[in-house]
């Protein structure tokens, strides 16, 4: 019989729905540090530029290699013997004395694009720091706002089964009962619409961190005062100023500047005279040629030396084009330098307008929910006196709803700007 019960109890285990991990803030930001897959695409291009810099370095090392050629002549109307056998035996090495600076102005070109695409690692992680901030936020907004429709669907019920006492004592029409029994069905209806709308946002994060569909997670209760969603701004030029010497997308644009520069330098070197060292030996065999291979072998065994000077003249305006293209390029990265900076600016000031607006909106809701609620206890009071209608029970209960959410949302977009603001002053964001 133990068996029977063993198994039972491990089933009834297994059905149990699986606990959801608990996740803050900084639990998804390390998370995606080392899972999201635009991060671990953008750390393979370092690896690429590191193999490109290697590569570059390697330029002044001489060069070496082994050649040998195996070759068979007939001449069907020769005289003599028709068929020949010949073969060479070379290792050359060559060594680039000068070539106008291309070695060295390469290896700094590819030594600055490692720190850039480092910058631009990153700066990726940076953004993902800001959508997690931006998801993370609405979800716990998501999680509240199931919490006030949930309050408002039982005190919608709690106002309908009122009401059908009220009915079946005779003080209120069946008419009236069912507009409140469908004020309650329409609460309801917003519980689970919130709940999808959680869902939603919950389905968000797990993308931004790369999460399978089955992963459960919750994420840790975060509580903000009035004060702090309150909070007085720091000064908006002063955060906009902070904000470009802390910006790493501005920072690897200053560099691409750096990198036009060596980019003519190595443009011109194409165009300047170059000098490079040459030396071998060699030897080669011939038959039939009245000696043996090793004696032939012997005999052919040459060195080489030389220096070779090329001097370009006309190359097709190779190097005239290659020097304006870079130049043009300079350009574009400065355009790019002044884009930025706008789009800071915008970015900071918008963000500053949003979260005062927030603000605002936070303290007339405050005013707003404090009437609502006032309106609604009188109201209900009055209704089972037989004073209002189910219409006045109704609207009292919608503005309530309304006044709460208000709050809600106001609350929310108020500490998201103070996050973002915090971000661009700070590079890190804290919850």
């Amino acid at each position: 019989m133990r068996h029977p019960i063993i198994t039972a109890m491990l089933i009834s285990l297994a059905a149990l729905p699986a606990v959801a991990e608990t996740w803050s803030y900084n639990d998804c930001v390390e998370y995606a540090r080392d899972h999201n897959i635009s991060l671990r695409k953008s750390r393979l291009n370092e690896e690429t530029s590191a193999y490109n810099l290697e590569e570059s370095k390697a330029q002044w090392q001489p060069t070496l290699d082994f050649a040998t050629t195996q070759g068979f002549t007939n001449m069907p109307w020769g005289r003599g013997n028709k068929n020949s056998y010949n073969s060479s035996y070379g290792l050359n090495a060559g060594w680039t004395v000068w070539n106008g600076g291309e070695r060295e102005n390469s290896i700094k070109r590819n030594e600055l694009q490692t720190r850039i695409d480092r910058l631009n690692t990153d700066d990726i992680m940076r953004t993902i720091e800001t959508d997690l901030l931006q998801v993370y936020v609405n979800i716990l907004y998501a999680k509240e706002a199931i919490g006030i429709y949930e309050q408002a669907a039982e005190l919608s019920h709690a106002q309908a089964e009122r009401a059908r006492g009220l009915m079946e004592g005779g003080r209120i029409s069946r008419v009236d009962y069912a507009q409140l029994q469908a004020q309650y069905e329409q609460d309801r209806y917003n519980v689970v619409n919130a709940q999808g709308t959680y869902d939603t946002r919950r389905m968000e994060l797990k993308k931004l961190l790369e999460l399978g569909i089955d992963a459960e997670l919750e994420l840790a209760e975060v509580e903000w005062t009035a004060e702090q969603v309150l909070a007085t701004l720091p000064d908006i030029a002063e955060s906009y100023r902070l904000a470009q010497l802390t910006d790493l997308r501005l920072q690897g644009l200053q560099m691409e500047i750096e990198g036009s520069d060596l980019d003519i330098a190595i443009a011109r070197a194409s165009g300047m005279p170059r000098l490079s060292l040459n030396a071998g030996v060699g030897t080669g065999y011939a038959a039939p040629g009245g000696q043996s291979f090793a004696s032939g072998i012997k005999q052919a065994w040459n060195e080489s030396i030389g220096l070779t000077l090329s001097v370009p003249i006309l190359n097709n305006k190779k190097s005239k084009m290659a020097v304006a293209r870079a130049k043009v390029q300079k350009l574009d990265a400065q355009l790019d330098i002044d884009q930025r900076n706008t789009e800071l600016a915008q970015t900071v000031e918008n963000w500053y307008i949003d979260t005062r607006s927030s603000q605002s909106r936070y303290e007339a809701a405050e005013q707003q929910l404090r009437s609502a609620e006032l309106t609604s206890e009188l109201t209900n009071e009055q209704f089972t006196l037989g004073l209002v209608n189910p219409v006045e029970l109704m609207t009292a209960h919608n503005n309530l709803i309304e006044a709460r959410h208000s709050l809600l949302q106001a609350k929310y977009m108020a500490m998201l700007g103070q996050k973002m603001i915090e971000y661009y002053r700070t590079a890190h964001v804290t919850i």
